[in-house]
């Protein structure tokens, strides 16, 4: 595992617009949720967002969308967006997460700049029935398997804390391992009243376990990301997922919810005496 710390930044260019019933969700029209919902963030404000993330030490930035899967119009938006991105941020290396995905979409992502692709499992495929019935694991499995057949950097990972046993959790850890992705995203599940499902039940030390179990079960993944949920699941303790395992983290806000502001995780890595990646490694 590196010393230095990846950064990475995401960015919701699309939000709110799901028809999809992921109970996790609060992106998804189904339950209601109270957060911002558009149809395609203006460009402009998504090349700045680019720049915030580059200037405070992000390597990587994730354009997200909110739908099942791509489409022709999403896909020429996010290659749009790709190429804007470029013109001012050309250092940052760009992340595609949109939903499931085709070998040929992804070739196309590939051209206009993109070079690794995001598609969580979220959980065991057992389990998977349970907080998502519109579409299903075998979908997101297959995305993987064409990230990797495109030849973009796999990214992957999933959410602890929807209900699921320990058994689900090593049975995705097992197969994410399955696909062998450079990096492996792990959320910690944030609640939202709108959504069917309980609280996240999980408290730090099960989080820090779950993170050296994931380390420990996916040892060929050079990045262990610690993403969504981060500062509601550690609070005061954030710090400790780096002895854990962890050496990746998403800086900034989140998909719908609020992060903390990026000079507090890089005052956090400089008192760790923790030095933040200044290029990428696979």
């Amino acid at each position: 595992m590196s010393e230095k710390i990846f950064l990475c930044s995401i960015c919701n260019i699309n939000s709110g617009t799901c028809k999809e019933d992921c109970k996790f969700c609060s992106q998804s029209v189904r339950y209601k949720a109270d957060i911002d919902r558009y149809k395609q963030k203006p460009i402009q404000d998504i090349q700045q967002e680019a720049i915030n993330a580059r200037d405070n030490g992000a390597l990587g930035f994730c354009l997200v969308t909110a739908d099942k899967g791509l489409n022709d119009k999403t896909l020429k938006f996010v290659c749009n967006v790709a190429h804007a991105v470029q013109e001012v941020a050309p250092e940052l290396r760009l992340i595609a997460c949109n939903g499931t995905a085709t070998l040929d979409q992804l070739l196309t992502l590939k051209d206009a700049g993109i070079k690794a692709y995001n598609h969580n499992l979220e959980t065991s495929e057992a389990f998977y029935p349970q907080i998502c019935t519109t579409h299903p694991w075998s979908e997101r499995y297959k995305t993987c398997q064409n990230v990797n057949e495109a030849g973009l950097v796999l990214i992957t990972g999933g959410i602890f804390g929807l209900g699921e046993t320990q058994a689900d959790r090593i049975s995705m850890l097992e197969s994410l391992a399955s696909l062998n992705p450079t990096s492996v995203p792990i959320n910690f599940y944030h609640h939202n009243e709108a959504l069917q499902l309980s609280p996240n039940p999980l408290t730090v030390e099960d989080a820090l376990s779950l993170i050296k179990l994931t380390r420990e079960m996916i040892p060929n993944a050079k990045r262990i990301m610690v993403a969504g949920g981060r500062e509601l699941m550690f609070g005061e303790r954030q710090s400790e997922i780096f002895d854990a395992g962890a050496n990746s983290i998403v800086i900034g806000n989140y998909l719908t919810t609020s992060g903390r502001a990026m000079n507090k995780d890089l005052e956090m890595l400089e008192s760790l005496g923790l030095d933040i990646a200044k290029s990428v490694a696979g």
